[in-house]
């Protein structure tokens, strides 16, 4: 009888452990974009179409480039230039997998994409 009690309730305690965890985890995704600070962009005014046009801030896109507001747009290409070859295909590909495993992928094109339109974002701020 003992047993059985205390199977009955572990499983009561796992359920509703794994019923808050799923709870946390749909949480997120029931947000979307507004973590992003695109959501809160409801007026009408021109930084709050540029953020709702780019779906970036103007805060995300200094903190993408690595650069502090009113940085100059030299600097502000310069470190885009950076990120952007950083996160480019290298030149020569190894061609053989070191050690039996399958090579690492050396780019990403979603970082570049992101370092792309935080570049268009800031400059689209600047004009």
């Amino acid at each position: 009888r003992a047993i059985i009690q205390i199977l009955l309730t572990s499983t009561r305690i796992l359920g509703k452990a794994f019923l808050e965890a799923g709870r946390q985890a749909a949480a997120p995704q029931a947000v979307g974009s507004d973590v992003a600070g695109v959501g809160n962009a409801r007026s009408g005014s021109l930084t709050d179409q540029l953020t709702r046009q780019h779906r970036m801030t103007l805060d995300e896109a200094h903190l993408i480039l690595n650069i502090k507001r009113g940085e100059e747009l030299e600097k502000i290409l310069q470190n885009y230039e950076h990120l952007f070859k950083a996160n480019s295909l290298p030149a020569e590909v190894p061609r053989a997998p070191i050690h039996g495993r399958s090579a690492t992928p050396l780019n990403s094109h979603y970082l570049q994409s992101k370092v792309v339109r935080a570049r268009e974002r800031i400059e689209a701020e600047l004009q």
